[in-house]
């Protein structure tokens, strides 16, 4: 079982958008994925069409101790794809954690029963608790990055979270790769942007690109990935690319 946290505490940056379709895409080939909603603004959970309004049992009741993993797990429809779903309270863990034994542990001692091919983290954009608890569980961490002007500003620090958890919580922690999202082949500015990032990630920065595409932005509005909203757009092709890349990078 290989579990990857995808992080990056800049907003925007086709965080979820990355967890949802990369996880549809290794669905697809055979493997059994199940994706962690760990953000309270709940994005995998309704990119995925599930209704956050009814949702009982969540990646809060979990952590809170309310629910266990097996009741927590539910079926998204796709098949081989798997979700545990966050709601919005979930905003609150990251305070109650504070007072707990072992807070950073709480996510990896709760999932420790899982039996999934891959588990995908769709993480906050922040670098609080919950991210920590994701960088504990984890074996490896895939950095969505923008192509835009500022987009290494915020790594350096994510960087330093990286390593410090790799000496001390969780020592197996690798950087699996960075991901370059919403590129826009026409626009000199992508192009900089993606060597400069490459100058100092080098070998880690995969080599597919997810591009600007319409259909990858509409998919979310309608509860669907971009393989059941279009298979054959960019977007699709995109990461159909980048799930090879990561099962071959395991």
């Amino acid at each position: 079982m290989r579990v990857i946290a995808v992080l990056n505490q800049k907003g925007g940056v086709g965080k979820t958008t990355t967890t949802i379709n990369l996880g549809a895409s290794l669905a697809k080939s055979g493997r059994k994925v199940l994706i962690i909603d760990l953000d309270p603004q709940a994005n995998a959970t309704s990119g995925l069409g599930l209704d956050k309004a009814i949702i009982n049992n969540s990646t809060y009741t979990l952590l809170s101790g309310k629910s266990s993993f097996n009741t927590s797990v539910v079926e998204t429809g796709i098949d081989n794809l798997f979700i545990l779903p966050a709601v919005p309270s979930l905003a609150a863990a990251e305070q109650e954690l504070v007072g707990v034994l072992s807070r950073e542990t709480v996510l990896k001692n709760a999932i420790n029963q899982a039996k999934f091919d891959y588990i995908l983290i769709d993480c906050p954009p922040s670098l609080g608790l919950l991210s920590i608890n994701a960088l504990v569980t984890a074996d490896s961490v895939i950095i969505p990055v923008q192509t835009e002007f500022y987009a290494l500003e915020g790594l350096g620090l994510l960087m330093q979270t990286i390593q410090r958890i790799q000496s001390g919580l969780n020592p197996d922690l690798k950087l699996l790769g960075v991901v370059m999202t919403m590129v826009d082949s026409r626009n000199a500015l992508s192009s900089q942007v993606i060597a400069e990032v490459k100058k100092h990630f080098n070998e880690y920065v995969f080599n597919s690109v997810i591009p600007r595409n319409v259909r990858l932005a509409e998919a979310p509005s309608f509860g669907k990935t971009v393989f059941e909203h279009d298979k054959w757009s960019k977007g699709a092709r995109a990461y159909k690319s980048l799930a090879k890349e990561v099962m071959n990078r395991g």
